[in-house]
């Protein structure tokens, strides 16, 4: 068995024992009766609103893409997004929706360090305003639940510390000893230092691709919100820029299927602060879960009708692709 379905296996066995202990703890009557109450009026609102993140991702991605001269038209990158989406939401496999995406961006035109680096540093500016909007509103959530959780502040300076550090880090894999750049994987680092300076020493890139960031996961929280409301579940759009946040952060941890069980896990905890009940955070996590699975299906049109269908193999000709001299 490879690594990438030994990993599949593992994010798979996370998830269903997840999702089993929370199941184990709570009705699974009480949950779907929750979910079963969700006024049509606020629930289509929320379900719009969540459609609306795929726009604000695709801007966050063309900002990184435009930061590092790797630029692709909007449409293009928005139909790209989507297909990720869909491979990351929908389709449990060792595929992932990032290594699909570079591939069909290289496929668009971009060359192969352009391709990657553009994905992995959209996913750093991810963790970067994820991290920035939390430590935002950590004073609304001590406020919220007082001394119930006295860890968060020090997890999220934790989390805050690792960032940095990383991103210091990446900033200089180019520095290293020209005797290490004979290695593809120390020149595809080299490659990603520099990308990384552009993106985010300059205050325009930097800007724009972790404002849209911050932008993306408010918008998470206000659609949460309003699924909240649907299923008269107390807690406001305030309470949810506080609690879902972390929550997002929590998922970021590559440990599960799509963030399934971890999600659960988070919501619960996390909500069970401002006194929701199990039942009603776990009927929050799902609906959201399958909302945002919902969402993720025109991806998959757009790939049917692009008509490529073996993708690990296609994955494989992109890494062929690094490999060979003058492909870049």
């Amino acid at each position: 068995m490879s690594r990438k379905r030994i990993a599949f296996v593992v994010k798979l066995a996370v998830s269903g024992a997840l999702i089993g202990f929370l199941l184990s703890r709570i009705e699974i009557g009480d949950v779907t009766a929750r979910m079963a109450k969700a006024t049509p009026g606020l629930f289509t609102l929320a379900v719009l609103v969540l459609a609306a993140q795929a726009l604000v991702c695709t801007l966050r991605w063309g900002a990184v893409l435009s930061a590092i001269e790797a630029p692709l038209k909007f449409l293009k990158v928005l139909q790209i997004f989507l297909i990720g989406t869909f491979f990351n939401q929908t389709l449990p496999s060792s595929v992932g929706g990032d290594p699909v995406r570079m591939y069909k961006a290289h496929r668009a035109g971009l060359s192969v360090a352009g391709a990657i680096n553009g994905v992995m540093l959209e996913r750093a500016a991810t963790v970067v305003g994820l991290v920035i909007l939390v430590a935002a509103t950590q004073p609304v959530f001590a406020a919220r639940v007082g001394d119930a959780a006295p860890w968060m502040a020090p997890v999220v300076a934790l989390f805050a510390v690792a960032m940095v550090a990383g991103l210091a880090l990446v900033m200089v894999f180019d520095r290293l000893p020209a005797r290490f750049h004979r290695w593809r994987v120390v020149r595809g680092m080299a490659a990603l230092g520099v990308d990384s300076r552009r993106l985010f020493l300059s205050p325009v890139h930097a800007g724009k691709a972790i404002g849209w960031s911050v932008i993306g996961h408010a918008n998470i929280a206000l659609g949460v919100s309003l699924l909240a409301a649907s299923m008269k579940i107390d807690a406001t759009w305030l309470d949810c820029m506080a609690l879902v946040p972390p929550v997002l952060l929590v998922t970021t941890i590559p440990i599960s299927i799509a963030g399934w069980g971890v999600r659960e896990g988070a919501m619960v905890a996390g909500f069970g602060f401002i006194g929701v009940v199990a039942a009603d955070a776990l009927a929050l996590s799902v609906l959201f879960g399958l909302i945002v699975i919902a969402l993720s299906l025109p991806g998959g049109a757009i790939w049917l009708l692009s008509g490529e269908r073996r993708v690990s193999e296609q994955i494989e000709t992109l890494s062929a692709t690094e490999r060979t001299p003058g492909a870049e």
